[in-house]
Protein backbone atom coordinates (compact mmCIF):
# COMPACT_ATOMS: atom_id res chain seq x y z
CA UNK A 1 0.00 0.00 0.00
CA UNK A 2 1.62 3.38 -0.99
CA UNK A 3 0.96 6.75 1.43
CA UNK A 4 1.40 9.70 0.58
CA UNK A 5 1.31 12.63 3.74
CA UNK A 6 0.56 16.23 2.23
CA UNK A 7 1.81 18.59 4.63
CA UNK A 8 4.61 16.41 5.76
CA UNK A 9 6.41 19.33 7.59
CA UNK A 10 2.96 20.28 9.75
CA UNK A 11 1.95 19.26 13.45
CA UNK A 12 0.15 16.60 12.42
CA UNK A 13 1.94 15.41 9.07
CA UNK A 14 5.30 15.33 11.25
CA UNK A 15 3.52 13.09 13.75
CA UNK A 16 2.09 10.79 11.53
CA UNK A 17 5.71 10.52 10.20
CA UNK A 18 6.50 9.15 13.16
CA UNK A 19 3.98 6.48 14.10
CA UNK A 20 4.41 5.25 10.72
CA UNK A 21 8.14 5.22 11.42
CA UNK A 22 7.68 3.54 14.47
CA UNK A 23 5.40 0.77 12.63
CA UNK A 24 8.13 0.10 9.74
CA UNK A 25 5.27 1.35 7.44
CA UNK A 26 6.81 2.76 4.21
CA UNK A 27 5.49 6.05 3.13
CA UNK A 28 5.78 9.68 1.26
CA UNK A 29 5.54 12.62 2.96
CA UNK A 30 5.42 16.18 0.58
CA UNK A 31 5.22 19.57 2.21
CA UNK A 32 4.53 22.60 -0.20
CA UNK A 33 8.30 22.08 -1.99
CA UNK A 34 7.91 18.60 -3.09
CA UNK A 35 4.20 19.11 -3.89
CA UNK A 36 1.89 22.41 -3.91
CA UNK A 37 -1.51 21.23 -3.68
CA UNK A 38 -3.01 24.24 -5.05
CA UNK A 39 -1.27 23.56 -8.49
CA UNK A 40 -4.12 21.19 -10.21
CA UNK A 41 -0.83 20.16 -12.77
CA UNK A 42 1.78 19.67 -9.99
CA UNK A 43 -0.33 17.23 -7.99
CA UNK A 44 -1.69 15.36 -11.16
CA UNK A 45 1.91 14.82 -12.60
CA UNK A 46 3.14 13.55 -8.70
CA UNK A 47 -0.48 11.02 -8.67
CA UNK A 48 0.09 9.58 -11.93
CA UNK A 49 3.74 9.24 -11.45
CA UNK A 50 3.63 7.39 -7.63
CA UNK A 51 0.05 6.23 -7.58
CA UNK A 52 -0.57 6.93 -3.92
CA UNK A 53 -3.23 4.10 -2.27
CA UNK A 54 -4.05 6.48 0.06
CA UNK A 55 -3.99 10.03 0.76
CA UNK A 56 -3.53 11.46 4.77
CA UNK A 57 -4.34 15.09 3.60
CA UNK A 58 -2.75 16.84 6.44
CA UNK A 59 -1.57 19.86 4.50
CA UNK A 60 -3.86 23.17 5.25
CA UNK A 61 -3.63 26.60 6.33
CA UNK A 62 -4.31 27.10 10.05
CA UNK A 63 -3.33 30.91 10.44
CA UNK A 64 -6.65 31.54 12.07
CA UNK A 65 -6.76 35.83 12.82
CA UNK A 66 -4.49 35.98 9.77
CA UNK A 67 -7.45 34.60 7.61
CA UNK A 68 -9.91 37.04 8.27
CA UNK A 69 -7.37 39.67 6.80
CA UNK A 70 -3.90 39.61 5.15
CA UNK A 71 -4.64 35.74 4.63
CA UNK A 72 -7.39 35.33 3.50
CA UNK A 73 -6.58 34.86 -0.14
CA UNK A 74 -4.20 32.26 0.60
CA UNK A 75 -6.63 30.33 3.34
CA UNK A 76 -9.12 30.19 0.46
CA UNK A 77 -6.24 28.83 -1.98
CA UNK A 78 -5.26 26.01 0.39
CA UNK A 79 -7.70 25.05 2.06
CA UNK A 80 -10.92 25.18 -0.42
CA UNK A 81 -8.83 24.80 -3.82
CA UNK A 82 -5.93 22.65 -2.63
CA UNK A 83 -8.48 20.46 -1.38
CA UNK A 84 -10.46 20.12 -4.38
CA UNK A 85 -7.46 19.52 -6.13
CA UNK A 86 -6.59 16.27 -3.81
CA UNK A 87 -9.93 15.10 -3.82
CA UNK A 88 -10.21 15.10 -7.49
CA UNK A 89 -7.05 13.63 -7.92
CA UNK A 90 -7.73 10.90 -5.14
CA UNK A 91 -11.09 9.78 -6.89
CA UNK A 92 -9.15 9.78 -10.68
CA UNK A 93 -6.52 7.52 -9.21
CA UNK A 94 -9.10 5.52 -7.05
CA UNK A 95 -7.00 6.46 -3.91
CA UNK A 96 -8.63 6.78 -0.23
CA UNK A 97 -8.73 10.29 0.68
CA UNK A 98 -8.38 11.07 4.59
CA UNK A 99 -9.28 14.55 5.32
CA UNK A 100 -8.76 16.27 8.62
CA UNK A 101 -11.07 19.40 9.20
CA UNK A 102 -11.87 21.20 12.20
CA UNK A 103 -14.88 22.09 14.82
CA UNK A 104 -15.32 25.50 13.34
CA UNK A 105 -17.45 24.43 11.19
CA UNK A 106 -19.62 24.43 13.11
CA UNK A 107 -21.00 27.63 14.75
CA UNK A 108 -20.30 27.31 18.61
CA UNK A 109 -22.96 28.70 20.28
CA UNK A 110 -24.16 25.82 21.87
CA UNK A 111 -23.96 25.44 25.87
CA UNK A 112 -24.17 21.92 26.68
CA UNK A 113 -24.31 18.74 24.60
CA UNK A 114 -21.94 17.62 21.68
CA UNK A 115 -21.79 18.50 17.87
CA UNK A 116 -22.94 15.30 16.15
CA UNK A 117 -20.88 14.94 13.02
CA UNK A 118 -24.49 15.56 10.49
CA UNK A 119 -25.43 18.40 12.98
CA UNK A 120 -26.10 21.63 10.74
CA UNK A 121 -23.25 23.71 9.84
CA UNK A 122 -22.70 27.40 10.58
CA UNK A 123 -18.78 28.34 10.32
CA UNK A 124 -18.54 31.82 11.76
CA UNK A 125 -14.94 32.77 10.74
CA UNK A 126 -13.46 32.28 7.28
CA UNK A 127 -10.79 28.80 8.57
CA UNK A 128 -13.97 27.72 9.34
CA UNK A 129 -15.67 28.43 5.65
CA UNK A 130 -12.18 27.46 3.84
CA UNK A 131 -12.42 23.84 5.88
CA UNK A 132 -15.97 22.98 5.23
CA UNK A 133 -15.47 24.07 1.45
CA UNK A 134 -12.60 21.26 1.87
CA UNK A 135 -15.67 18.92 3.56
CA UNK A 136 -18.12 19.74 0.59
CA UNK A 137 -14.92 19.04 -1.91
CA UNK A 138 -14.57 15.46 -0.37
CA UNK A 139 -18.01 14.68 -0.24
CA UNK A 140 -18.19 15.87 -3.87
CA UNK A 141 -15.41 14.16 -5.39
CA UNK A 142 -14.48 11.10 -3.65
CA UNK A 143 -16.37 7.94 -2.77
CA UNK A 144 -13.29 6.84 -1.02
CA UNK A 145 -12.89 8.77 2.16
CA UNK A 146 -12.43 9.38 6.12
CA UNK A 147 -13.72 12.86 7.05
CA UNK A 148 -11.99 13.78 10.16
CA UNK A 149 -12.91 16.51 12.50
CA UNK A 150 -11.00 17.62 15.53
CA UNK A 151 -10.22 20.80 17.96
CA UNK A 152 -7.33 22.16 19.86
CA UNK A 153 -4.46 20.39 18.34
CA UNK A 154 -1.04 20.62 19.95
CA UNK A 155 1.75 18.04 19.59
CA UNK A 156 5.53 17.53 19.75
CA UNK A 157 5.94 19.49 16.35
CA UNK A 158 5.01 23.18 15.61
CA UNK A 159 3.43 25.94 17.37
CA UNK A 160 0.74 25.08 19.72
CA UNK A 161 -1.07 26.12 23.30
CA UNK A 162 0.78 24.06 25.41
CA UNK A 163 4.27 25.40 24.25
CA UNK A 164 3.04 28.52 24.62
CA UNK A 165 1.79 28.13 27.88
CA UNK A 166 5.17 26.98 29.19
CA UNK A 167 7.27 29.29 27.30
CA UNK A 168 5.16 31.79 29.46
CA UNK A 169 5.36 30.36 32.50
CA UNK A 170 9.21 30.79 32.31
CA UNK A 171 9.07 34.70 32.47
CA UNK A 172 5.74 34.83 33.97
CA UNK A 173 4.43 34.69 37.87
CA UNK A 174 0.84 35.26 36.90
CA UNK A 175 -1.22 34.34 33.70
CA UNK A 176 -4.66 34.80 32.83
CA UNK A 177 -6.24 32.26 30.19
CA UNK A 178 -10.00 32.65 29.21
CA UNK A 179 -12.30 30.18 31.03
CA UNK A 180 -15.59 30.78 28.60
CA UNK A 181 -14.82 29.16 25.56
CA UNK A 182 -15.33 25.03 26.39
CA UNK A 183 -13.69 22.41 23.88
CA UNK A 184 -12.01 19.11 24.21
CA UNK A 185 -7.97 19.32 23.49
CA UNK A 186 -6.11 16.75 20.71
CA UNK A 187 -2.86 15.57 21.09
CA UNK A 188 -1.40 15.07 17.45
CA UNK A 189 -0.79 11.36 18.27
CA UNK A 190 -3.90 10.61 19.34
CA UNK A 191 -5.12 12.28 16.05
CA UNK A 192 -2.27 10.01 14.14
CA UNK A 193 -3.64 7.04 16.03
CA UNK A 194 -7.36 7.80 14.87
CA UNK A 195 -7.16 7.83 11.25
CA UNK A 196 -4.88 5.31 10.62
CA UNK A 197 -7.16 3.04 13.09
CA UNK A 198 -9.65 3.91 10.54
CA UNK A 199 -7.61 2.80 7.61
CA UNK A 200 -6.02 0.01 8.68
CA UNK A 201 -9.66 -1.07 9.99
CA UNK A 202 -11.36 -0.25 6.94
CA UNK A 203 -13.87 1.24 8.97
CA UNK A 204 -16.71 2.39 7.12
CA UNK A 205 -15.87 5.79 4.59
CA UNK A 206 -17.54 8.60 5.94
CA UNK A 207 -17.67 11.36 8.22
CA UNK A 208 -15.78 11.24 12.07
CA UNK A 209 -14.62 13.14 14.81
CA UNK A 210 -11.47 13.09 16.82
CA UNK A 211 -10.26 14.26 20.15
CA UNK A 212 -9.30 13.51 23.81
CA UNK A 213 -11.91 12.76 26.03
CA UNK A 214 -13.44 14.77 28.45
CA UNK A 215 -13.81 18.54 28.24
CA UNK A 216 -12.35 21.73 29.51
CA UNK A 217 -11.72 25.37 28.85
CA UNK A 218 -8.65 27.07 28.06
CA UNK A 219 -8.31 28.25 31.53
CA UNK A 220 -8.71 24.51 32.82
CA UNK A 221 -6.11 23.25 30.06
CA UNK A 222 -3.78 25.87 31.23
CA UNK A 223 -4.03 24.84 34.46
CA UNK A 224 -3.22 21.39 33.99
CA UNK A 225 -0.10 22.46 31.69
CA UNK A 226 1.05 24.39 34.64
CA UNK A 227 0.27 22.05 37.36
CA UNK A 228 3.88 21.67 38.37
CA UNK A 229 5.11 25.52 37.70
CA UNK A 230 5.41 27.78 40.44
CA UNK A 231 2.73 29.90 38.27
CA UNK A 232 -1.14 31.61 38.78
CA UNK A 233 -3.33 30.94 36.39
CA UNK A 234 -6.32 33.25 36.59
CA UNK A 235 -9.66 32.73 34.51
CA UNK A 236 -10.78 35.78 32.56
CA UNK A 237 -13.46 35.96 29.78
CA UNK A 238 -12.96 36.24 25.96
CA UNK A 239 -13.89 40.08 26.11
CA UNK A 240 -10.44 40.81 27.32
CA UNK A 241 -8.80 38.63 24.92
CA UNK A 242 -10.33 40.13 21.48
CA UNK A 243 -9.43 37.97 17.62
CA UNK A 244 -9.66 38.58 14.57
CA UNK A 245 -11.17 35.72 13.88
CA UNK A 246 -14.73 34.56 16.19
CA UNK A 247 -13.91 31.52 18.35
CA UNK A 248 -16.44 28.88 19.14
CA UNK A 249 -17.97 29.67 23.26
CA UNK A 250 -18.87 25.71 22.91
CA UNK A 251 -17.29 23.23 20.64
CA UNK A 252 -17.12 19.83 22.16
CA UNK A 253 -17.86 17.43 19.54
CA UNK A 254 -18.87 13.95 19.82
CA UNK A 255 -16.38 11.14 19.47
CA UNK A 256 -16.33 8.27 17.10
CA UNK A 257 -16.50 5.81 19.77
CA UNK A 258 -18.83 3.22 17.60
CA UNK A 259 -15.56 2.61 16.08
CA UNK A 260 -13.79 0.76 18.33
CA UNK A 261 -11.21 3.12 18.97
CA UNK A 262 -10.38 4.19 22.50
CA UNK A 263 -9.99 8.21 23.08
CA UNK A 264 -7.48 8.68 26.11
CA UNK A 265 -8.70 11.44 28.34
CA UNK A 266 -7.11 14.74 27.71
CA UNK A 267 -6.12 14.63 30.84
CA UNK A 268 -4.05 11.57 30.53
CA UNK A 269 -2.98 12.62 26.91
CA UNK A 270 -1.45 15.31 28.03
CA UNK A 271 0.54 14.02 30.44
CA UNK A 272 1.93 11.18 28.45
CA UNK A 273 2.94 14.39 26.14
CA UNK A 274 4.56 16.17 28.89
CA UNK A 275 6.70 13.18 29.51
CA UNK A 276 7.79 13.02 25.95
CA UNK A 277 9.16 16.41 25.79
CA UNK A 278 10.92 16.33 29.40
CA UNK A 279 12.90 13.69 27.76
CA UNK A 280 13.63 15.89 25.11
Amino acid sequence: MKILITGGNGQLGQELQHLLTERNIAYSAADVQELDITNQEQVEEYFSKNNPDVVYHCAAYTAVDKAEGEGKELDQKVNAVGTEIIAKACAKHDALLVYISTDYVFDGTRTSGEYLPDDPKGPRNEYGRTKLLGEQAVQKYCTKYYLVRTAWVYGQWGHNFVYTMLNLAKTHDKLTVVSDQVGRPTWTRTLAEFITYLVDNQVAYGVYQCSNDGKCSWYDFAKEILKDKNVEVLPVSSDQYPTAAFRPHYSVMHLAKETGFEFPQWQDALHQFMQQIDKK
